[in-house]
């Protein structure tokens, strides 16, 4: 099958061969001769309209859909922005394909999270020649995981903290600047004019959370994503696993919730949308608590899903969690 790219308008012919190298050793490497690699469109995930007229526009690649969805509101219609995974998928242990590949080569810049998240990046780029890429983390002090197993290192959902995410914004900001200084304006506009919606939700969220008696501001979890949120609102944390698993929750694990919500009597627990929510309901069946359902950290739905946006993403969790608290 051939092989089709998207920018073949713009993208150099030496960008192209070396695309096509890579592809090639990776396919002989872990490929089958039979594997159809072909490009999958991105997710349009954000609120931003995207200009038809894409010749000589930067295209800007993210790691994930939440990223996807921030960058799009910095560059507006000035860049074209993709995410290379898809709405639903798991980040931490995400497995780039071939195509990812090719992708991430057609792209001028890609944007990541850092603090561990991508733990398959260092391979990643390494895969790639000359495609530039800014961590988005950068200049935020990380909340150390105390785990055992993770003990001393970051946590990486800094972007769950919408005070955080003010920085984020910036870094996008400065790295779209510094790939496009012709637009420089118009993305400084964009970051500002965002900004200051992230500070609207942050206040609301923050009332919202008031509604709830300062003694059950629990927030249970399969995984420890909240502890920027929670930070933020005053929310005490539990969780089964620091960071997502590749397997089900210990007994130990379960143990320890279950016995955190006995004695703190936490009417309500929840898990992440992707990941396997069984050992919390266990955990809620043991425990008496309902199963509230899940919340929206590492990923976006659809666009006709109740989380297609950060802003979104944000709401609903918090409104999720006040009205299973309210029981």
């Amino acid at each position: 099958m051939p092989i089709i790219f998207s920018k073949q308008l713009h993208v150099p012919a030496t960008k192209l061969l070396v695309s096509i190298g890579i592809l090639c050793g990776l396919c002989l490497s872990g490929c089958s001769s039979s594997t159809d690699v072909t490009e999958t469109p991105a997710q349009e995930i954000g609120n931003t309209a995207q200009n038809p007229n894409t010749e000589n526009k930067r295209v800007i690649l993210t790691t994930f859909t939440v990223l996807a969805d921030m960058a799009r509101n910095v560059a507006g219609d000035k860049a074209i922005v993709k995410s290379l995974t898809k709405p639903g998928a798991e980040i931490h242990g995400y497995e780039p394909t071939p195509s990812d590949i090719v992708k991430a080569q057609d792209a001028d810049l890609i944007l990541d999270n850092g603090l561990g998240l991508e733990r398959w990046a260092q391979k990643f780029y390494g895969n790639l020649k000359d495609v530039p890429h800014v961590t988005l983390s950068k200049g935020i002090t990380p909340i150390d995981i105390s785990e055992d197993a993770y003990r001393g290192k970051p946590n990486p959902h800094a972007w769950m903290s919408p005070k955080l995410a003010l920085k984020y914004v910036e870094n996008i900001r400065d790295a779209l600047v510094n790939l496009d200084p012709a637009n420089a304006e118009t993305y400084t506009t964009n970051a500002q004019a965002y900004s200051e919606q992230i500070k609207k939700i942050d206040e609301k969220l923050q009332k919202t959370v008031k509604e709830i008696p300062a003694n059950r501001r629990f927030m249970v979890t399969c995984e420890g994503a909240f502890s920027y949120l929670a930070k933020d609102y005053g929310l005490k944390e539990e969780y089964l696993w620091a960071v997502n698993a590749e397997k089900q929750a210990t007994p130990k694990q379960v143990e320890k919730v279950i016995n955190t919500v006995q004695k703190n009597q936490v009417p309500v627990v929840f898990c992440e949308s992707t990941v396997s929510a069984d050992a919390q309901k266990q955990v809620a069946k043991e425990s008496n608590a309902e199963f509230g359902g899940v919340f929206y950290v590492d990923s976006l739905t659809d666009a006709d899903g109740v989380a297609p946006t950060y802003f979104k993403l944000l709401e609903y969790n918090i409104n999720t969690l006040v009205n299973g608290l309210k029981q």
